[in-house]
């Protein structure tokens, strides 16, 4: 598959894209379909690449943007969406708390230090507030938009692991403080 620097890990029907076929873009989605909305419009998820945004299938720092727009709208129990929204949209089941948080996690995984991720909320059942928690990762910025501004659009910036790299050190410091006290 051709490298590009951008990866929508939950790209639904690409509503918000100019160039729904952007050559810049990996799009990837856990669902693939085509069908008739309830007013008549033709509706489709053509993702180029099938996976879960939980478990996204690239290596580490592979990519320069990644986008973030998962569905917001809750289920009751694990049944198939049914209705126009969650056809159109997705939906959070049971445990939608972890998914989310395992999300955030790859979605920082596979993008580039010094990249950005661009996160979309739609605040209607769940505050934005209660998502930021379930990521360590702290937005640089974001808009409200919408009839009644429950959109949020968040931009977070992937910065060098200092934990990671403190560790990392600090492991290579008792190996040789080992190896010295063998001696």
């Amino acid at each position: 598959m051709t490298k590009k620097p951008i990866l929508d890990v939950a790209c639904g029907g690409k509503m918000f894209y100019f160039d729904k076929n952007d050559k810049r873009v990996m799009f990837m989605d856990s669902r693939c379909f085509e069908t008739t909305l309830c007013d008549g419009r033709y509706f489709e998820v053509k993702p180029d690449i099938i996976a879960d945004f939980t478990d996204i299938p690239f290596e580490d720092n592979s990519f320069s943007m990644v986008v973030f727009d998962p569905p917001h709208l809750r289920m009751n129990g694990d049944k198939k969406p049914t209705g126009y929204q969650h056809i159109k949209y997705g939906a959070l089941y049971n445990g939608w708390q972890d998914m989310l948080k395992k999300g955030f996690k790859e979605c920082f995984r596979v993008l580039k230090t010094g990249g950005f991720l661009i996160f979309k909320w739609n605040e209607t059942e769940v505050k934005v507030s209660e998502i930021l928690k379930l990521t360590d990762e702290k937005p640089i910025f974001g808009h409200k938009s919408g009839k009644r501004s429950n959109t949020h659009w968040l931009c977070f910036m992937k910065e060098e692991n200092s934990k990671h790299i403190c560790d990392e050190f600090m492991a290579m410091f008792y190996e040789k403080l080992g190896k010295v006290g063998k001696s």
